[in-house]
């Protein structure tokens, strides 16, 4: 926990439940997710993220590993993958639309599928896969 605190400039960790001071901000500790878009989340990941991302979001295999076309295979999205290192803003997005082709992504975007808060959910379901350590420095990231 500390290392996260070094990481993002703080001198020390608050007190638990105590706000944190970044930039002259004050921002709140951690927040608890909420149950119900747990679970409208979960179904839509079952319906339009498992059969790539895996049920347990656990990825597909060798997913840091480029395929012949240089695609890559979908990253896991629990705490094993690299999705807790983006802030929402550009979780967001990549929901919206799509994988940057750029870095060999094909997942499609979501945006004429799914609204907004139908991403969130989803995005919140994902976030409840996660350890404490990775929500919290997701969190943080997001904050700043």
């Amino acid at each position: 926990m500390l290392g996260i605190w070094i990481l993002l400039g703080a001198c020390a960790a608050p007190a638990q439940g105590e706000p944190v001071v970044i930039q002259g901000t004050a921002i709140s500790p951690l927040p608890t997710l909420d149950i119900g878009l747990i679970e409208e989340g979960e179904s839509l990941y079952a319906a339009n993220c498992a059969s790539c991302h895996g049920v347990t979001l656990a990825g597909q295999p060798n997913w840091k590993e480029s395929k012949e076309d240089g695609s890559y295979p979908a990253p896991p999205h629990d705490s094993t993958g690299h999705t807790w290192h983006h802030p929402d803003d550009l979780l967001m997005e990549i929901l919206a639309r799509g994988g940057d082709p750029a870095f060999g992504s094909k997942m499609p975007g979501f945006q004429d599928t799914l609204t907004e808060y139908q991403m969130q959910a989803t995005l919140v379901y994902i976030k409840s896969h996660w350890d404490i350590e990775e929500r919290e420095f997701q969190w943080w990231i997001t904050a700043r």
